[in-house]
């Protein structure tokens, strides 16, 4: 089965180019709930096996949200224990993408809050909209005395600093996409109108280079960052030696010695 074969209630997707395309698609505002982190669970391990998808895309199919985090109502009646495993399998879902071998692009077309934004923070690389209308932000603990629950508390540290991102989840704070790009939580800011494409050009640029070694790069660091320095090297070397086997190693160094081009084909 490939990634288009999948028919999902919660999501549209399409492939492009070798782009997966895939848009949250629960108004009003892509609140999840486990149904729909199960979809999401499904849709990133059938890209792992798609041959014709070499990079990801997620954004939003609705207007105005990109994503408002984990649906309140579909957990103000249960029990702790069933919102706890809730919050277990979300994180395990991001996880996923970020330990899957294919580059995974946000293109942030809306507000993207509480765990929009931490799933946001599993995607590889950020691009928002430069539009002012537009929110990000963690409330969970000045709104719920609950705090982010799907990666979070982690995501956010380690990309702001400790300090900052305390700050920014005991306040509740909202950020403009100007803001969440100063502090780094976005990679690119781009204008409205030219988000989706802008996003879908370097997708595309990354699924006709070298996207194996792509993904190779992403495993050596997102599996390599929490471990003991000797333990990272030898993670990347592996990554390295698997890199080396790859049809496109062996084009790139051709291509060195011919003075052309490499033709790389992902493989």
């Amino acid at each position: 089965m490939g990634l288009t074969e999948l028919t999902p209630k919660y999501f549209k997707i399409e492939v492009e180019d070798g782009v997966g395309i895939i848009r949250l698609n629960r108004p009003p505002a892509n609140a999840h709930n486990l149904e729909m982190l199960r979809e999401l669970d499904n849709i990133i391990v059938e890209s792992r096996f798609d041959e014709n998808v070499k990079a990801l895309i997620i954004t939003s199919a609705i207007p105005r949200f990109f994503s408002a985090g984990f649906d309140i109502n579909e957990i103000k009646d249960k029990s702790p224990e069933y919102i706890g495993l809730s919050s277990q399998f979300s994180k395990e879902v991001m996880l996923r993408m970020m330990s899957t071998k294919k580059l995974i692009i946000a293109s942030i077309n809306g507000h993207c809050m509480g765990g929009g934004l931490e799933l946001a923070l599993a995607c590889d690389l950020r691009f928002g909209a430069n539009d002012e209308n537009i929110k990000f932000g963690m409330p969970e603990v000045a709104n719920l005395a609950l705090i982010p629950g799907e990666g979070g508390t982690q995501f956010l540290a380690r990309l702001v600093g400790r300090s900052k991102a305390i700050y920014l989840m005991i306040t509740g704070k909202t950020l403009s996409p100007k803001e969440a790009y100063d502090l780094g939580i976005l990679d690119k800011l781009v204008e409205p109108e030219k988000l989706f494409e802008e996003s879908l050009e370097f997708a595309r640029q990354i699924s006709r280079g070298p996207s194996l070694a792509v993904g190779f790069a992403k495993l050596a660091v997102n599996e390599g960052m929490d471990l003991p320095l000797y333990n990272a090297f030898a993670l990347e070397r592996e990554m390295q030696n698997q890199a080396l086997a790859s049809e496109d190693a062996k084009e790139g160094a051709r291509a060195f010695f011919e003075k052309r081009r490499p033709n790389f084909k992902g493989k």
